[in-house]
């Protein structure tokens, strides 16, 4: 069984897929623009301990976000994940 968490709760270099993304439309609209929607492989880079911005990966190309939009994006880990 698979799990859905919020890309701040992804472990660095934990990849995942986007199960969904919980905004309103401009929010939804710019991570499209930036290549993140669901269906999408990404991969954690990088957070800051204290709510700072999270670097993600999307294919090739590298991306930071701020804690407040990342916590918005639903990630389901693969099952062997999980352990």
């Amino acid at each position: 069984m698979n799990r859905t968490i919020t890309l701040v709760e992804l472990k660095a270099g934990q990849t995942g897929t986007i199960a969904g993304i919980q905004g309103g439309f401009g929010m939804v609209r710019r991570l499209i623009a930036l290549g993140i929607f669901e269906g999408k492989a990404i991969t954690k880079v990088s957070g800051q301990w204290m709510r700072g911005p999270v670097v993600v990966r999307i294919g090739s190309t590298d991306v930071a976000l701020g804690y407040g939009m990342a916590r918005h994006i639903l990630v389901t880990l693969p099952t062997q994940a999980l352990s």
